[in-house]
């Protein structure tokens, strides 16, 4: 029998879901372009950003997550968490070429661009702390914490959602805001709506009656999930989270430089579309149903899985992802990339809810918080360091065989532009997901069982 959950634990999952998602959307899509054409900083720049918060991800996962699991609480990191993160991502809008030039007293304009460049990575690494703390370490543990395996296929279905839902809305909103007011106004107004979700939080979000806080040596939990003999206990854990990360390092090869290769090698003006959707009422209803009938296909998606089980749609998925990436690399239309990207989507989409409802199906229910920090090294860390560094290396060798490889940034600076061998590339990491794909199928690892 699936266990209902009741409507304010719902409220909880979307509202800081929903919220956190938004934030790292405007990190993952913005906080480049910020960089590349507001600041001037480079392709490698961006690799070297992606990079950097990546591993602070997962350091604050591991100290942060073990630390919620020592106390037995989740809410004061979620909710504190959320207010310090806004506050964070409101500090962005003070970041400028002259705003560094005038408080350091600088004059050479390859040093002021250097700094800056320098005070935008580590201000993304600071937001990244309090971002992980709060969403990766507390949030996810406490989801787990609330769900179990009769259930998680539904809750991954709407958690899969939300990370479409935030990129639409950033995209539209955020898209629009800055090209309209600028970065700064978009950055204040941002952060305020993640610290009113901290507060909100603060009334609405309870704790899970059967958390416990967790025994033994602080130190010793955080190196819990790396023990050969907790590895050799969890195998199909850490097949499983294997299958995670080399579908996310296929996304990252791709994921920083989207938006800049839609700009400048397609040619495509979001500002130009938002502006022709929002102006043709019939075009936005369409929209409108497309996207409640794409919520109600995933939703019923994640319940199905929770009926008949995940396995049956584990390589289907994995060949739609696959198929979608190489599909994506020699369309040159907006429209006929955006089909491809579609199947992509389609695959990543079905293949994330069903690797998630897995992880949390078979997390050991005593150290939840701690097995974040391992999940982040496999989602987060690894991926955002292999994945953007095999994308601009691609972008530096092959941009010089394209037209429209290079690109005068907003200080007339030439730089290299995002080319499309980057989804052959993508297509082809994801190659690698039939390996543990095909062991989870044989050995039956993603069938419910009762986490340990």
């Amino acid at each position: 029998m699936t266990t209902k959950l009741s409507k304010k634990t719902w409220l909880n999952i979307v509202l800081f879901g929903l919220m956190g998602q938004i934030a790292w959307s405007v990190e993952n899509m913005y906080f480049n372009t910020f960089l590349f054409n507001k600041i001037g900083g480079t392709t490698d720049d961006i690799n070297k950003m992606v990079a950097a918060s990546a591993a602070v991800a997962v350091l604050t996962t591991f100290v942060m997550g073990a630390f919620s699991d020592r106390l037995g609480k989740r809410k004061p990191f979620i909710c504190f968490g959320y207010i310090l993160w806004g506050v964070t991502v409101m500090a962005f809008a003070f970041i400028s070429r002259e705003n560094t030039a005038k408080i350091l007293h600088l004059t050479d304009s390859a040093q002021v661009v250097a700094v800056t460049v320098s005070i935008v990575v580590i201000m993304d690494c600071l937001m990244t702390f309090m971002g992980s703390t709060c969403n990766d370490a507390a949030f996810n543990a406490w989801v787990t914490d609330t769900t179990d395996t009769t259930n998680r296929g539904t809750v991954e279905s709407v958690n899969a959602m939300l990370p479409i839902a935030a990129a639409l809305l950033v995209t539209v909103g955020f898209g629009a805001g800055a090209t309209a007011l600028g970065y700064g106004p978009c950055f204040i107004g941002l952060g305020l709506l993640v610290v009113f979700c901290g507060l909100l939080g603060l009334v609405t979000l309870k704790e899970t009656k059967t958390l416990r806080h967790s025994d033994g040596n602080y130190l010793q939990n955080l190196i819990y999930g790396f023990r050969p003999s907790v590895i050799k206990e969890n195998r199909r854990l850490y097949v499983i989270f294997t299958a995670q990360c080399i579908s996310a390092i296929a996304m990252q090869v791709i994921m920083p430089y989207l938006f800049i290769y839609l700009q400048h090698y397609l040619g495509f003006d979001f500002n130009s579309a938002i502006g022709q959707l929002t102006a043709k009422p019939l075009l936005l209803a369409v929209a409108g149903v497309v996207v409640v009938a794409v919520v109600v296909a995933v939703i019923g998606f994640g319940k199905l899985t929770d009926k008949k089980g995940k396995d049956i749609f584990l390589i289907p998925a994995v060949a739609l992802q696959i198929v979608g990436f190489a599909l994506a690399f020699p369309m040159k239309h907006i429209l006929s990339f955006a089909a491809a990207i579609a199947v992509y989507g389609l695959g990543a989409l079905t293949l994330g809810i069903i690797l998630s409802a897995a992880v949390r199906d078979n997390t050991p229910t005593d150290r939840v918080g701690a097995f974040q920090g391992v999940r982040m090294i496999f989602n987060v860390l690894l991926p955002m360091v292999i994945g953007p560094k095999i994308g601009t290396e691609v972008i530096s060798h092959f941009s010089k065989y394209h037209t429209l490889g290079t690109y005068l940034n907003d200080y007339g600076e030439t730089v290299a532009s995002p080319v499309p061998e980057i989804f052959a590339f993508a297509a082809g990491v994801s190659l690698f997901l039939l390996i543990p794909a095909i062991i989870m199928k044989k050995k039956g690892y993603i069938k419910p069982e009762k986490a340990k």
